[in-house]
């Protein structure tokens, strides 16, 4: 018998039941009014689970689109850019931005470590910046940023600069507003902690994003991301700029409204508890985990192997075992695998994850006693 396989990836992530068959229902067309009155409804409830008394982006695209779209909206070509990068997504930037002529400074944090607040102080006090991008999730090391406290320090001290928070990996799964914590930009997509397959773009601009957006005169070089595109259509989805994408907009719509059930806060908990008993029954096994104590997503795992392990093999065999899990990047590809454990994943899919993970280890001659992380944990989910 062939195991049903699931998909423990940091993204997509799994998606239940009702929100594929939203995916799966005829599409209208766009100008459909009970499909406008859906589409205003996804942006309205998304600003406000989100904090955002600005504009929320939902068009069709990826989440690299939103981090164009963040750029484009609030730098110009001659513009001084600060990159906060905790891995390869967050230097991803770098490439945005030289496209549109910046002048970037990185600071760049050892793989499984944060870049200390005070030296981002430090270094948007040297001159001065239009905007500062972070990865609050970086899944290629699995690290949370501490936005909330940057956010602060950029209120209190850099007012004029632009605080971009990459949320890709992280929003609705790991603790964001963007009007409580400072945040002038926070970008993500639709197939991570919301657990809709990919394809939809979501940027959240506050005022102060608009505003740098108007100071920017009728055009910018960009077309497509452009605010001021789209903010017709997000204040009324019967116009049209660009076809939307209709069955993800509805799966989008659910997916809000399983969220908006559970309680944002409490999804959040949620989150932290089943992050936390997934690396303790990791490490239980053997494993470490990449990320510093105190800094590990609550989204995804990053995953060292123990000697003698090969990645390979190791994910090869996982996979046949019915888990299907991502591997190392940079510096670390072969060294570590990369699993999520966020979004609608649930109880049953992780306790499956842990399952399939030990039958690996039995299988290629590790050590390993069968049920033990699977019980730690339960107990730890069971407090």
């Amino acid at each position: 018998m062939i195991n049903r396989k699931i998909v423990m990836i940091p993204g997509p992530t799994p998606t239940v039941r009702s929100i594929q068959d939203q995916m799966g229902r005829d599409t209208c067309a766009f100008g459909d009014p009970d499909f406008v009155k859906d589409y205003k409804w996804v942006i309205e409830n998304l600003k406000t689970l989100m904090d955002c008394s600005g504009q929320a982006f939902v068009i069709a695209g990826s989440g690299s689109l939103a981090m164009e779209m963040a750029i484009a909206n609030n730098t110009k070509a001659g513009d001084n850019l600060l990159i906060v990068s905790h891995g390869y997504f967050g230097d991803r930037f770098i490439d945005v931005a030289k496209r549109k002529n910046l002048n970037v400074d990185v600071i760049q944090s050892q793989w499984g470590k944060i870049v200390p607040i005070d030296q981002i102080e430090k270094k948007l006090s040297e001159k001065h910046y239009a905007a500062m991008t972070v990865s609050h999730v970086d899944t290629a090391t699995g690290v949370l940023a501490p936005i909330e406290e940057i956010g602060k320090m950029m209120h209190e001290k850099f007012p004029d600069t632009i605080y971009i928070v990459d949320g890709v990996a992280a929003t609705a799964g790991a603790r964001s507003y963007v009007d409580s914590m400072h945040i002038d930009v926070l970008l993500t997509a639709s197939q991570k902690a919301f657990g809709v397959c990919p394809g939809l773009a979501l940027v959240f601009a506050g005022q102060k994003s608009l505003a740098r957006r108007k100071s920017l005169g009728d055009t910018i070089p960009e077309y497509f991301v452009d605010y001021e595109k789209w903010i017709p259509i997000m204040d009324d989805p019967s116009k049209y700029f660009a076809t939307p994408a209709v069955n993800l907009i509805w799966a989008m719509k659910e997916s809000l409204q399983i969220i908006m059930d559970e309680g944002l806060e409490n999804r959040f908990a949620r989150h932290e508890k089943q992050g936390a008993a997934m690396r303790a029954a990791l490490r239980s096994l053997g494993f470490e985990i990449l990320a510093e104590a105190g800094h590990e997503a609550p989204t995804l795992s990053n995953v060292l192997y123990m000697d003698g392990v090969d990645d390979n093999k190791f994910r090869s065999m996982v996979q046949e075992e019915g888990i299907i899990v991502a591997g190392g990047l940079g510096a670390y590809a072969g060294k570590m695998f990369r699993i999520g454990h966020m979004g609608n994943a649930d109880i049953h899919d992780l306790v499956c994850a842990l399952a399939a993970i030990e039958r690996t280890l039995y299988r290629l001659g590790v050590p390993v006693k069968l049920g033990s992380s699977v019980g730690i944990f339960m107990e730890e989910m069971m407090k």
